[in-house]
């Protein structure tokens, strides 16, 4: 709902409440001769189209205590004015429940439904990724921040190809329609490039025109996406060889674990996100190599990871958490624990979503072992 639509909709909630004092002032002055019981019996019926039970129920206490007050100070008790407002104000506040019940229920169902279609689709497009690939051992996670039916703009995905196990984290900016269609064009460029091209910076910049041509296509974003719309994104390489390459679009750089210490794989040259071409000015980047030794673990996520906040405001402190759980655990066994660490942290809210990839260094000709598949937590 937009700015205007809230402003509309505050208004209309006020009107129940503006009638019922406004019936209390003609009542409790010399114009008390105004016959006022149609407008008070009207409060319960409009609050009833405009709020849900509970704006119902304090429409319909404010007409009785109005109808209360200006009966005893009129001394109006007994006649039967009186009671015929009195019951017509029962009538029309029964009716109002019902119609105020029912009408919540048909939007949570609506709004169930866009999310079952909301959840369906993000699931088709962030599928888990595969629990063995080569020398690697993966798992991954996607977290869901609120209860509404939006889709984030949280991505992933590992694939086997020729080159080694390749890897892509990214967050597009923004929410819903806009963010998930971003999310498709780059899955869907990263998955085609990652088995064809052999550098990879081309497999970057595959993804980065395939955005550039799907906000030029007039009618896909709007004003906004157009002119502010980015992608911060991070595609990792895992050859046979015992190191990981890197190259980082204004990404949060990815978690290295070896030998019970934690190590951030920050990029020498910074380099802005996708959809900012145009702030690079120094020479094209290359991929870095890091160590990547068998028993290490690398983590890739997305930064609602890093800026979850607890109660106190305090950022999820990832690296100490990680340094800290087991060593012995599975990647999914790891994504398990850290996210319940995560949901203790914020106290079961997030406020924005997660998405998160683990791979584990196999020691050469190490005996295939296969853990659970990740999952979508919506």
């Amino acid at each position: 709902m937009d700015g205007h639509s809230r402003v509309l909709l505050t208004l209309a909630q006020c009107v129940p409440f503006a009638i019922a004092l406004a019936v209390l002032i003609i009542e409790l002055t010399p114009a008390h001769f105004i016959y006022t019981g149609p407008l008070l019996t009207a409060t319960p019926a409009l609050a009833a189209v405009t709020m849900g039970p509970k704006g119902t129920t304090a429409a319909v206490a404010l007409a009785l205590a109005i109808s209360v007050t200006t009966a005893t100070y009129n001394q109006a008790w007994g006649t039967l004015q009186v009671y015929s407002n009195f019951l017509a104000l029962t009538l029309v506040s029964v009716a109002g429940f019902i119609t105020s019940s029912a009408m919540r229920r048909q939007s949570q169902s609506e709004l169930d439904q866009v999310r079952r279609i909301a959840v369906a689709a993000q699931e088709v497009i962030l599928r888990p990724v595969p629990p063995r690939m080569g020398p690697a051992q993966a798992a991954s996670l996607c977290l869901a921040a609120g209860t509404g039916a939006q889709v984030g703009g949280d991505l992933y995905e590992a694939v086997k190809t020729p080159y080694g196990v390749r890897m892509i984290v990214g967050d597009v900016r923004g929410k819903g329609l806009n963010a998930i269609r971003a999310v498709a064009v780059a899955l869907g460029a990263f998955r085609d490039a990652a088995h064809y091209e052999d550098e990879l910076v081309t497999v970057m910049d595959h993804c980065a025109a395939a955005l550039r041509r799907e906000a030029a296509n007039p009618g896909a974003y709007d004003e906004e996406a157009l002119t502010e719309g980015f992608t911060t994104a991070l595609i990792a390489q895992v050859p046979d060889e015992h190191v990981v390459h890197l190259i980082n679009r204004g990404h949060p750089p990815p978690l290295l674990l070896h030998q019970g210490r934690v190590q951030a794989l920050m990029p020498a040259v910074p380099m802005p996100p996708l959809g900012l071409e145009d702030l690079v000015t120094g020479p094209p980047q290359k991929p870095e190599s890091h160590p990547f030794l068998p028993g290490d673990r690398l983590l890739l996520y997305t930064d609602g990871v890093i800026e979850a906040r607890d109660r106190n405001n305090d950022f999820f402190l990832l690296p100490e958490a990680m340094q800290a759980m087991r060593a012995d655990t599975t990647p999914q066994e790891f994504l398990d624990e850290l996210h319940q660490l995560l949901l203790r942290h914020t106290g079961g809210h997030l406020a924005d979503d997660v998405a998160m990839i683990v791979v584990d260094r196999l020691d050469d000709g190490a005996a295939t072992q296969v853990s659970a598949p990740g999952r979508h937590l919506m």
